[in-house]
Formats: C-alpha cells, structure tokens, sequence
C-alpha cells in the first residue's frame, strides 16, 4: 500500500502482521462481540485513568490558570461514529479567542494558510502558551477526553477525532472510518503524528477500521505511553 510512492508506514504494518486475529465465520457476531469488549474496556480503563491522575489534572488546571487567563478547558466540534457531532474536551493550550486570532493571521500570513489548510495545524504555533506548548507535546492537553469516553463519544484506541472541516480529506474512505468511535489515541498517534503526510494518515486510519482487536489495541496502548514518555520523537506540536 502507498501514497505517491511512499511506503504506508512499513515497520508499522510489519508489526501490525503479527497481531491480526482470524476472523470466525460469522462476521456479524464478531463485530458486536468487539464492540462490546471495547466498550466495556473504555468505561473500566478511562474510570481508572480519572481517579488516579486526578491529582495531575488539579496541577495542570493550576498551572494553566496562572500562566494565561482564560478558562482551564477548552471544546472543539469534531465528528464521531456515524457522522455524530460531539464536543471534544481538552486542556486549553492556547490564548483565548485563539479562533479570531487564527482567522487574521492566515488573511495575512499566505505560507501559513497553506501549511494550515494542508494539515489543520500549525508547527509553530504563536498562539500556543508556554504550559500550553508542554501539554500539547507531552499529550497531557487530551487526558480530559477520557470524559468523552465515559460519555460514549469516544474510545481509548480508534481513528483520529476529525473537525468537520476534515472530512472532505478523507474521499470516500471517511463512510469507512466513521464506522467506530474515534480515539484518543491510536495508529496515527504512534506512526508519526503531525509528522506523517495526510493521505498516510487516512490509510492508517482505514487500516485501524478494518483490523481492530484487542490485540491490536493493547500494543497501540503500550506504544502510546511510550510516545508520552519521549515526547521529542512523536510528531506533536
């Protein structure tokens, strides 16, 4: 599988290969079997990460509260499972009215409207706050989207949280990916993140929905905690 000539990720999907499970014959009891599963270890495992790191969020809300003002949370739309539209929680990274701001600087700044309209991102972000910069490396700004998984917008693993404006990047491949939940981490998030080509994180995204398991889930865990222990090598920004 590649984009433009480029391979999709090769040691990745390497790695995948030894984790896919045989399907049994009957694909439908299969697929409400892995949705319950994945269900009942997204109430179980985010219930856990809430009450232990509470003390973490509480540090986090202060530090963010003393170094810009502004609320300690912030909302974006993005779209879920079946096109449903949802608020997706984070830590607020950014200075307030980061929106209007965003607005006059791509009206000014051509290069950077390129670069944000090619990846919904921008590298160097100048309204990003200093915490902010730290929480968004380290992954920390998206531990409150474990609410969203007890809520039952999200998972714990699935495709990236798309914003509206995304999803006319994804072709006819998006009437796949939004067949499960998206997550708050997966097979993007440990492949390269931000660093990654769009059209590679699309093939990632369609690869995750059709080989799932819990196999494949545990190990895209393992990885993530990895990605947050040495932040330089993830991509984010």
């Amino acid at each position: 599988m590649t984009v433009n000539s480029q391979p999709l990720s090769v040691r990745v999907i390497q790695s995948l290969a030894r984790l896919r499970l045989i399907n049994p014959p009957s694909r439908k009891r299969v697929r409400i079997s892995k949705e319950f599963y994945k269900r009942a270890f997204d109430i179980v495992f985010s219930a856990t990460v809430l009450i232990v790191f509470s003390p973490l969020y509480l540090i986090i809300s202060i530090l963010i509260a003393i170094s810009s003002p502004g609320p300690i949370f912030y909302t974006q739309e993005r779209v879920g499972k079946n096109f449903k539209h949802f608020k997706c929680i984070k830590f607020r990274t950014m200075v307030v009215d980061a929106d209007k701001v965003l607005a006059k600087m791509l009206a000014e700044n051509p290069e950077m409207r390129r670069e944000f309209e090619e990846n919904f991102k921008l590298k160097n972000d100048p309204r990003v706050t200093p915490i902010g910069r730290f929480l968004r490396v380290t992954s920390l700004d998206e531990f409150p989207q474990f609410w969203n998984v007890l809520k039952g917008d999200m998972s714990v693993v699935g495709p990236r949280p798309l914003v509206p404006e995304e999803l006319h990047k994804y072709g006819n491949k998006i009437y796949k990916v939004l067949t499960i939940k998206p997550g708050i981490t997966g097979l993007w998030q440990v492949s390269g993140r931000n660093d990654l080509p769009y059209p590679q994180r699309v093939l990632i995204d369609v690869y995750y929905v059709n080989h799932y398991n819990w196999l494949l889930d545990l190990w895209i865990i393992i990885k993530t905690i990895g990605v947050i222990l040495f932040p330089h090598k993830n991509g984010a920004y």
